[in-house]
């Protein structure tokens, strides 16, 4: 695994794989949310989005999760070695992202988010964003994601139990 892409919906375990994925193969990890947001959940141009998400693409080394834009999600795809898809059932996103939520209303610097940006105030926008990308983005993802599965190695995650044998599988080593 050289250049990895993960994608799937909000509140899904896609950062903490990477963490994992991280520390076994010694990849550079790029969040796209970080690159996407500036402090006070601020938008950063797509332009410069894509731009910075094209100088990460064209390395031989990396790792990249999240969304961003389109054009830069079939980029990666095209470059990637691996493409990771956490899809779990909506009822999971949701209820994870209510965890996290409450957590960061507590303890808001434990949960990862782009730098100044405060999780709690967006509750509802998140709700909204992950029934949206369940029922409108997620089909088109899947398309995508089937262009490629007989020149990638892809891993569709639709469970914590899988989330957990790709760790064991692919991030410990022995």
């Amino acid at each position: 695994m050289c250049r990895a892409a993960i994608i799937g919906n909000a509140a899904g375990g896609k950062s903490t794989l990477c963490r994992h994925i991280v520390r076994a193969h010694a990849l550079p990890h790029v969040a796209v949310d970080r690159l996407q947001w500036k402090p006070n959940w601020t938008p950063v141009p797509e332009d410069q989005v894509s731009h910075e998400l094209r100088q990460v693409i064209d390395q031989n080394r990396w790792l990249i999760d999240g969304w961003g834009p389109w054009e830069s999600i079939e980029a990666r795809f095209e470059r990637a070695d691996t493409i990771i898809v956490v899809d779990h059932p909506l009822w999971r996103h949701l209820w994870w992202a209510t965890k996290r939520q409450i957590k960061a209303w507590g303890r808001p610097d434990t949960i990862e988010k782009p730098s100044g940006c405060n999780l709690a105030p967006m509750t509802w926008q998140m709700y909204r964003m992950i029934w949206h990308i369940h029922f409108h983005l997620r089909p088109k993802l899947l398309q995508l994601v089937a262009r490629f599965e007989e020149q990638k190695t892809v891993h569709h995650l639709r469970s914590p139990r899988d989330h957990h044998q790709f760790v064991r599988d692919h991030c410990i080593r022995v």
